[in-house]
């Protein structure tokens, strides 16, 4: 059973930058995603990776600003968030298929991290 746990959410100022962590557990995955989630709003795609490496999307509030990568030795996902403004305050979750593949709808995705909360004041 994948595991899934984020951190690194916080308080920031527009403009400002934070990373998260997503360390996984408990098997393999092919692939892992970024989604979040804004009060009163369905969860959406920001970004997801192979875990070779090999094939990288963004959604496209999130090109040119945030970047995903992944440390294969630590088993651990990250989303580096550069120029934040408080459109981008929600929660953010990682997140895992349970097969194989390479998705960026949340339907997909079979393993969940518990979130973590980013609030970007203006």
């Amino acid at each position: 059973q994948v595991q899934l746990a984020e951190s690194g959410g916080g308080l920031v100022q527009a403009g400002g930058s934070l990373r998260l962590s997503c360390a996984r557990s408990g098997g393999r995955t092919s692939s892992m995603g970024w989604f979040r989630q804004a009060p009163g709003k369905e969860r959406e795609f920001v970004a997801a990776t192979t875990w070779d490496g090999g094939l990288t999307k963004y959604a496209d509030f999130a090109k040119g600003r945030f970047t995903i990568a992944r440390d294969i030795a630590k088993s651990t996902l990250y989303l580096e968030m550069n120029a934040l403004t408080p459109e981008d305050t929600a929660v953010y979750y990682c997140a895992a298929p349970r097969g194989l593949g390479f998705f960026t709808s949340a339907a997909n995705y079979g393993y969940w991290g518990q979130g973590t909360q980013v609030s970007v004041s203006s």
